[in-house]
């Protein structure tokens, strides 16, 4: 007895000092970044769990942090410390209002047994406004803002186009169709028959279905070609009916058919009315015998028939007129209707991948656009020579003299303006000169920019400067902005941009001049821009 409690006691002291253990070799730490932060900012934390390498551990999948709230949370990261592991998980928190909190304790499994992490008091600072010294504003209005409709549009252009095409493809289908039947009827009724009947001769039924339908084909030919050509009514009768009428013309002589071939067609309309409404089977040998009949019968009932007077020789050819008439205006129809389709396609396709806007200014020649669009012009102009890529070639205006040459195209109004003069410096000028005498003359010269815009009558210039650099590296002075210029009673919005180049030997100056609202200007204008060069060698 004694021994068995020796060994009870033994088991849970070995129980004890194992879980003391494993709890004392498992450590949970928390850490943050800052315990005082302000209202909104992030709070960087920390939990970081020390076992052993036997050791499952186990966070929380769903970790609880209120009041904070959870902006990111990092993947678990393992780490070797000699005998030991660092499994560390990283929160990124906030909070939206100010106050003393707690960050809650953690929980982290470890082989089974919770722990729990520290908790962290955080202090929400709130931030102060100072109302005395810094100044208030009124809300400001709203702001009316243009609508944009360039998605809806390409949206029902883009609905548009697949009911187009497909109202197309079955346009064209059934004309195609119609088109089928009217060369069909074309084809004179003796042919027709025997191409019709040429075509039965490959078809060889084995069921009585097949035969049913087989001499319904067969004696419909027959019928439609007396209906048609020796105006029997043929289709609407039966077969006693067209017998009838058949010896009824032979006896009146208009129509002058043996007996041998009445015969010949009363056994095959006997034979058809058999396997259609008596549902009979009749052998192979005996449909090949009646198609032959058939066919027999097309051709004396064609040489038959009576030569067509004069009379009906010219209502015949009247009638072809007047079919070769409805096919022509049929083929023209049928054109436009294709052309109008493409270009409806085309257009819709192009305003889907373009826009609406530049396809409509691309179509009605919007100025600007046909300037943009067009084969750009590259050349020199003045001494030393600048070379610009402008959309026409600029000519030399009549203000030229020997002391100021200008070049100049457009119409700052119409489409855009360009110009591009050169004055010469007088002699005594030509020095080396300072940094403070530089920049009196590029003010000097800017100030000649403003004051050639005022006398034009420009009112209103909004006017900014800075340093431009061409594509060959050469460094000259920008003037650039908005000004009023007067446009007949009214007065047009435009835009100015004037590089000036102060050389050696004078100055050389380039204008551009549209319209602000202008949609293309300042795509023309970059485009000038960046091809301005300074050839130093000839």
């Amino acid at each position: 007895m004694k021994r068995n409690l020796l060994i009870y006691f033994t088991f849970v002291f070995f129980c004890f000092s194992t879980g003391v253990a494993a709890q004392l070799a498992t450590a949970v730490t928390t850490a943050v970044d800052s315990t005082q932060v302000r209202i909104g900012a992030q709070i960087n934390l920390t939990l970081q769990v020390k076992t052993d390498s036997l050791s499952m551990v186990e966070f929380s999948p769903q970790p609880l942090f209120l009041p904070f709230e959870i902006l990111e949370e990092s993947p678990i990261d393992t780490l070797r410390a000699q005998q030991h592991y660092l499994y560390t998980k990283r929160y990124a928190l906030i909070q939206f209002d100010s106050g003393n909190y707690w960050i809650p304790p953690q929980k982290v499994v470890v082989d089974g047994i919770s722990n729990f992490s520290d908790s962290i008091a955080i202090r929400v600072a709130t931030v102060k406004v100072d109302t005395l010294q810094q100044p208030l504003y009124d809300i400001k209005p709203i702001q009316l803002v243009e609508r944009n409709y360039t998605q809806i549009i390409q949206q029902y252009l883009l609905g548009i186009f697949f009911l187009l095409l497909l109202f197309t493809l079955y346009y064209l289908n059934k004309q195609y169709k119609k088109k089928k039947e009217a060369l069909l009827e074309e084809i004179p009724p003796f042919d027709r028959a025997l191409n019709e009947l040429k075509a039965l001769e490959n078809q060889i039924p084995t069921e009585q279905e097949e035969y049913k339908l087989y001499y319904s084909k067969l004696t419909d030919v027959v019928r439609r070609y007396l209906e048609e050509e020796a105006s029997i009514d043929a289709l609407e009768s039966t077969s006693d009916e067209l017998l009838e009428k058949l010896e009824l013309r032979k006896d009146a002589g208009t129509l002058d058919l043996n007996i041998e071939t009445l015969n010949n067609l009363k056994r095959v309309l006997q034979n058809a009315d058999l396997a259609k409404f008596a549902r009979s089977a009749p052998e192979l040998g005996i449909v090949t015998a009646d198609r032959a009949m058939v066919e027999q019968v097309v051709i004396e009932t064609n040489e038959a028939l009576p030569e067509p007077t004069l009379e009906e020789l010219e209502a015949t050819a009247a009638f072809q007129r007047e079919l070769e008439r409805k096919r022509r205006i049929q083929k023209i129809q049928l054109i436009g209707i294709s052309s109008l389709s493409v270009i409806v396609i085309a257009a819709i396709v192009a305003i889907t991948y373009y826009g609406f806007t530049p396809v409509k200014d691309t179509i009605f020649r919007y100025p600007t656009k046909v300037l943009l669009d067009n084969s750009w012009v590259k050349s020199h102009y003045g001494s030393p020579p600048i070379s610009v890529e402008t959309p026409t070639v600029l000519l030399r205006d009549n203000k030229s003299n020997a002391q100021k040459v200008i070049y100049a195209a457009g119409d700052p109004f119409n489409d855009f303006y360009i110009q591009l003069s050169f004055e010469k410096r007088a002699t005594e000028d030509k020095k080396e000169l300072s940094e403070e005498e530089q920049e009196a003359i590029a003010r000097e010269l800017m100030e000649a920019a403003v004051s050639a815009y005022e006398e034009k009558g420009a009112v209103n210039l909004l006017v900014q400067n800075d340093n431009f650099t061409t594509a060959d590296g050469t460094t000259a002075l920008r003037l650039y902005g908005t000004l009023d210029l007067p446009n007949g009673a009214e007065s047009t919005r435009c835009r100015f941009v004037s590089i000036i180049f102060p050389f050696e030997i004078g100055t050389a100056e380039m204008q551009l001049l549209f319209s602000k609202d202008d949609r293309y200007g300042e795509k023309i204008e970059e485009k000038i821009l960046e091809s301005i060069e300074i050839i130093k060698e000839l």
